[in-house]
């Protein structure tokens, strides 16, 4: 896969999680933890599906010998499902995104600590552009209700998503690896279903007792195929070609998208200061991708 492939496609995958909020809107009874509950079993269920067609009846016994790896990706992806619902119901939702705009400064740092891998400054350059870009959308109209405790509970959503990514791309670079070293890469995507899993059984107590009705279970399936196990999986599978900084760097669209999305399809109409701080985030993606097609022939050229 080409890397311009590569990014086409991060881009759908952010513009697939970018769903959860418009469609939120439309519940009729379903809240916090229940919705949190539903898509993920819907996720579960679809992942199930997808990965048993693909793996075959031994991606079961596979998951129960899966190494510290795939269990460790897997506890991320449930954190990342769970944390960000938990820390709505303790602060605002604009201390919450603010949160989440940490998360490639976190990436490009575990990667630097833990891959060796150097950052050129153009991706410094944009992940800064584009967290302040996040930072203004929402810093301008600070709301009534943050605390310590939903901004600790929010972080958990950026530092989970931190040290997934550089977790794919360890597996990533084993992967490359197996050509010259006979190592055995192992395979990524079973952990997103162990996240999914995990998120619902941990999210049905507090949902309990459910109050969904048919629209709103129709809906939360919908969210669970199209807006978690699909796009999950194709990260899984973009990780092999972009960096972490830059999924993380890409995944910021989720938050452009999302405002646009629910200006459509629930009259959300945006104010000027989400309107600038959108185009700084696009503005920093764009700033990325232009600088670095230059040195992009020059690399493909090395043997």
């Amino acid at each position: 896969m080409s890397h311009r492939r590569a990014v086409l496609l991060m881009i759908l995958v952010t513009l697939l999680w970018s769903m959860a909020g418009v469609v939120s809107r439309h519940l009729e009874g379903a809240r916090s933890f229940e919705v949190t509950f539903w898509r993920s079993a819907f996720n579960a269920l679809a992942l199930a599906v997808a990965l048993t067609a693909l793996r075959g009846p031994q991606l079961w016994a596979g998951l129960v010998r899966a190494p510290r790896l795939v269990w460790a990706s897997g506890l991320c992806w449930a954190v990342m499902y769970t944390a960000f619902m938990v820390a709505l119901t303790l602060t605002t939702v604009a201390n919450v995104l603010v949160m989440m705009a940490l998360g490639p400064l976190m990436t490009a740092l575990l990667a630097r600590l833990f891959l060796a891998q150097r950052l050129p400054p153009r991706t410094w350059l944009a992940i800064l552009l584009a967290g302040g870009g996040v930072a203004w959308m929402f810093a301008r109209h600070p709301g009534a209700g943050v605390s310590l405790t939903g901004s600790v509970v929010a972080l958990a959503v950026p530092l989970a998503a931190a040290i997934n990514w550089t977790l794919l791309q360890a597996a990533g670079h084993r992967d490359m690896a197996t050509n010259t070293e006979g190592a055995v890469a192992p395979d990524m995507l079973p952990a997103v279903l162990l996240g999914a899993m995990v998120s619902a059984a941990a999210t049905l107590p507090a949902a309990w007792p459910l109050q969904a009705t048919a629209h709103d279970i129709g809906l939360l399936g919908f969210l669970g195929v199209f807006q978690l196990a699909l796009p999950c999986l194709l990260v899984v599978r973009l990780s092999r070609v972009l960096s972490g900084a830059e999924i993380s760097l890409l995944g910021l669209l989720e938050l452009v998208f999302g405002v646009a999305l629910a200006w459509l399809g629930a009259g959300e109409v945006p104010g000027r200061d989400t309107v600038v701080g959108g185009a700084l985030v696009v503005a920093a993606l764009l700033l990325n991708e232009l600088l670095a097609l230059p040195a992009r022939p020059r690399q493909a050229a090395r043997p």
